[in-house]
């Protein structure tokens, strides 16, 4: 495959300022393991300690024609019950938190015992031109929900609201100091706060319960980006129309991932918002899985066509790259950007 070694943070920049970049610019949040090391020629037996496997990410980002990679900023969880890795799951899969005695037992981790020496480590080996984008151990109402679960918020929202505020606060503020340190290191260029908040029809709580619990803590957490004068992208998957100006206007994101044509198709989103905070992929992922190469190409040119005068939008899946989107498709995805860049 093509490799590409000419990165340039400053397109995906203008892009998350909502200006037209200099050429046409790719975005994806993560790819799938077995795709990373076939473009960064590591071979699948090949065993990656330390900060091998983010240097393997740096190399397979880079080459696929990205300005930038997605690292954690340190290894911050909080963790849960036994999970079981499966394609999917309850939403009531093993929580811990059922009251205020399990609330007062849990041992919370501390953001500043955790090492962020990997981006000291893939800083200083980056490629001229590229940047370091940071993404969270899951956001404030995933992380809540895998420690309570979908039917104990919903009940401890009824029976004791002031536990949940307990708990959301002590996952949000960890998160904020998580993107404070990440933020200050120079090089970071963005960061993702990834936290999925909807089902394919609306919110997973009520938009007012969403102000009073969640969102709160996400203003402060692009407060403290922005404070480090770095762009804040919201990844969260789900039907969010009906707080879009929410996501825009009250917690300032720069930039909105993640978007299926069941419930808005991209095209449509960014005549919709495009003008207020920048869309970043959004072809939709079962679309990528099911068309022929041809077919996923020409709809990604088409939208990198629709946005040509106007910016404000880099190209990519809906969601993201998993195992199983056929590698053919993937590349097909990419190749408008990709040929261009072959002949300048």
């Amino acid at each position: 495959m093509r490799i590409c070694n000419d990165p340039d943070f400053d397109n995906l920049l203008a892009v998350l300022r909502r200006e037209k970049p200099s050429r046409p610019t790719l975005f994806e949040f993560f790819l799938n393991e077995a795709l990373y090391r076939r473009i960064a020629g590591v071979g699948a037996e090949d065993e990656l300690d330390g900060h091998d496997h983010a240097r393997m990410l740096l190399a397979a980002f880079m080459r696929a024609g990205y300005d930038y990679v997605t690292l954690y900023g340190s290894d911050l969880t909080f963790p849960a019950g036994d999970i079981e890795q499966m394609a999917s799951r309850s939403l009531d899969h093993c929580p811990i938190i059922f009251d205020r005695d399990s609330y007062q037992a849990y041992q919370w981790p501390d953001p500043a015992s955790f090492s962020y020496s990997r981006l000291d480590v893939i800083g200083a080996q980056l490629p001229r031109g590229m940047k370091i984008v940071v993404c969270g151990p899951g956001g404030v109402l995933e992380n809540v929900m895998q420690l309570v679960g979908f039917e104990g918020i919903c009940l401890m929202m009824a029976d004791d609201p002031d536990l949940v505020e307990k708990i959301f606060a002590e996952v949000g503020s960890r998160l904020v100091e998580y993107y404070r340190v990440a933020a200050s290191h120079p090089a970071v260029g963005a960061l993702i706060s990834n936290d999925d908040w909807g089902f394919s029809a609306q919110t997973m709580l009520s938009p007012a319960d969403m102000r009073r619990y969640v969102f709160l803590w996400h203003e402060r957490i692009v407060q403290v980006i922005h404070d480090a004068q770095k762009p804040a992208i919201l990844h969260s998957c789900g039907n969010l129309e009906s707080v879009m100006d929410d996501i825009i206007d009250v917690m300032k994101y720069d930039a909105k991932h993640s978007y299926e044509d069941k419930i808005c198709p991209v095209e449509e989103a960014y005549e919709r918002w495009g003008d207020r905070i920048a869309i970043l992929g959004g072809i939709d992922l079962d679309f990528v899985c099911r068309s022929k190469p041809d077919k996923i190409t020409q709809r990604a040119q088409a939208m990198l066509d629709r946005a040509a005068n106007r910016g404000s939008y880099a190209l990519g899946s809906g969601n993201s790259i998993p195992y199983y989107v056929p590698d053919d498709n993937y590349f097909a995805l990419i190749e408008p950007v990709v040929a261009l860049r072959r002949h300048l």
